[in-house]
């Protein structure tokens, strides 16, 4: 196979712990657009036309192809965003000020627009001069030195200095300033961290089960097909051009667990451990996503790889996407309206011309998740698969934590454990490959019993919220303090049983995730009763994750977020089995 193959053997229990530094680095590189012949699923031969073509070593659109292409494609084409990287633009960027920046509109864009390839977002509407920086973490591992590092970066902004536990299972940081980036790239690079590619046209953090190679139910640790789908996007953190035009945002994940904490159905690629024919790989799903227009969920590519064909799959699906997915409507760009517009099997044949030797294998009938699966929280203490140890799952409320935070959550991680913290979707933080007899110890601590539960009330154990409009330009409302306090006022009207999960956004590009919530809340303006505009949300329910997993549906619209706690409370008590604390106070008489 090519030197896209990565070799994997069936995976046995490991009674040793992985080292997560103890990472293959792989050369891999992806082809040229795959001209392609006419095919069999009536799709005209012409539409199958290659858009993009490759330049001095980036992937650009063709003249012909131009017309009626969205802003943010007419920005790549004037320069080139990972020039700033690979070219040392960022260098000279960072050397202007502000207003030097503001007065041209290619530094502007720069800034505002191209920067977001090197995972820099300008605050501009909320923050002028600020930006939040996203990292790369693949599977959501990371080690007690890479979060010192990012703690002594946030904590020189002071209160404009913070971190977030994010939905893709990755940190971003707050408070950055320009003249500070080529340093703090630096640092990146030194601690085995980087921020390359982590926003805008490019494949977001390869997301993989939190409790990889720790946990006695594991299917397969998905920490080895993370980190090689992540070095081969960032062609081990040097930048690779070959996928960094995309028509939009992609998310890819491996499924490691009966449990699908990777949420594999809103996910652009999803692989699902199957056996086949007595070998160990993946069925693959293809095209979720959310918008503010449509939300979809991932469809069978009707495809199985084995374990050697992550990469080449990988590489086959991102080519097809760049080559032919539309530009024009941001709203229209992701991978699934390029899979309607083809068929299924019209994209599938697509994919097909871009594997060695053009061969994919059909789905497997023998997956390997069991269907009837109660989905398990991470929080308290559990048995690891390792004799003697344990991990400890931490509460951290919506995500957010201040750089005392973090040194302390390293240092734990350096007393207890081995050095060690993962990161879950959900936003919150794992430390695993603690002796037994440490336990006792670490439950102990005060940043457990003041700010990081290992045991949460059950309605913040699901609780997600994403930036909200406190730094995020784009959110109409502000989500996590609101969130938290919503949440405190419904615990003292009512009492569940079981955690009901909760998301918060703050507009409806629905970073909160809130279909797949079981309550969820997107942010916009509302009226109250006397007809005065004001912050309120739309409420959904019903939405589910796990092997039956779909979207909620909307249940109220417009909802000022005054008069958000009662519908909550309404919502809990007819949906959820939510028992009224008067009731509950009396029946206790």
């Amino acid at each position: 196979m090519s030197s896209l193959s990565g070799r994997f053997l069936m995976p046995q229990l490991s009674h040793t712990v992985p080292s997560s530094s103890a990472r293959p680095r792989p050369r891999l590189f992806a082809g040229p657009p795959t001209v392609a012949q006419p095919v069999e699923t009536g799709v005209d031969a012409g539409r199958l036309e290659p858009r993009v073509e490759e330049k001095d070593g980036y992937y650009v659109l063709k003249e012909r192809f131009r017309q009626g292409i969205n802003p943010q494609e007419k920005v790549k084409i004037e320069k080139e965003p990972m020039k700033l990287f690979m070219e040392n633009g960022i260098e000279e960027l960072a050397k202007l000020s502000m207003e030097e920046i503001d007065k041209e509109k290619s530094t502007k864009d720069d800034i505002d627009v191209r920067l977001k390839w090197l995972g820099l977002f300008h605050r501009r509407k909320n923050q002028y001069g600020r930006f939040m920086m996203r990292l790369k973490l693949p599977n959501g591992v990371t080690t007690s030195e890479q979060t010192r590092y990012l703690a002594s970066v946030i904590r020189k902004y002071g209160k404009d200095g913070c971190a977030d536990v994010t939905t893709r299972q990755n940190w971003q940081i707050r408070g950055v300033v320009l003249p500070d980036v080529p340093e703090i790239l630096r640092g990146l690079a030194e601690v085995g961290l980087t921020s390359l590619q982590s926003g805008m046209d490019n494949v977001r953090n390869p997301v993989g089960n939190p409790l990889a190679g720790i946990d006695p139910d594991e299917i397969v640790d998905t920490r080895p097909y993370t980190n090689l789908l992540s070095q081969f996007i960032t062609a081990n953190s040097r930048g690779n051009p070959a996928f960094t035009n995309l028509p939009r945002k992609w998310n890819v994940c491996v499924v490691g667990s009966h449990d699908l904490y990777e949420h594999p159905h809103i996910n652009d690629l999803a692989y699902l451990p199957a056996m086949k024919d007595g070998r160990f790989g993946f069925n693959l799903l293809v095209g979720g996503f959310f918008s503010p227009k449509r939300c979809a969920e991932a469809v069978p590519l009707d495809a199985w790889v084995s374990a050697d064909g992550v990469l080449p799959a990988c590489k086959a699906i991102l080519e097809a996407y760049r080559d032919l997915g539309t530009r024009g409507n941001r709203q229209k760009t992701r991978m699934m309206w390029l899979i309607d517009e083809l068929g299924i099997e019209g994209f599938r044949s697509e994919v097909v011309r871009r594997m060695p030797d053009q061969e994919l294998e059909r789905e497997s009938s023998e997956d390997l998740i069991q269907k009837r699966w109660e989905r398990r929280d991470c929080f308290g203490v559990h048995p690891q698969k390792q004799e003697g140890l344990s991990y400890v799952g931490l509460h951290i409320p919506v995500g957010r934590v201040r750089a005392d935070d973090m040194d302390e959550l390293a240092r734990l991680a350096d007393i207890y454990g081995s050095g060690e913290l993962r990161l879950t979707v959900e936003q919150n933080v794992i430390i695993p490959n603690i002796e037994d007899s440490k336990i006792e110890a670490l439950l102990g601590e005060r940043l457990l019993k003041d700010r990081f539960s290992p045991e949460p009330p059950l309605l913040m154990k699901g609780l997600v919220a994403c930036t909200g409009n406190e730094f995020c330009g784009q959110a109409i409302i502000e989500t996590k303090a609101r969130a938290m306090k919503v949440t405190e006022e419904v615990q003292r009207f009512v009492s569940v049983s079981k955690p009901v999960r909760m998301h918060w956004t703050g507009c409806p590009n629905t970073c909160g995730q809130v279909q797949v919530a079981d309550v969820g809340f997107m942010g916009c303006m509302a009226r109250d009763e006397n007809g005065k505009v004001c912050e309120g949300a739309d409420v959904y329910v019903g939405g589910r994750v796990g092997s039956k997993s779909h979207l909620g549906e909307l249940y109220r619209k417009s909802v000022p977020c005054k008069d958000l706690v009662p519908l909550v409370v309404d919502i809990l008590v007819k949906q959820f089995g939510a028992v009224p604390r008067e009731r509950e106070e009396v029946e206790e008489d």
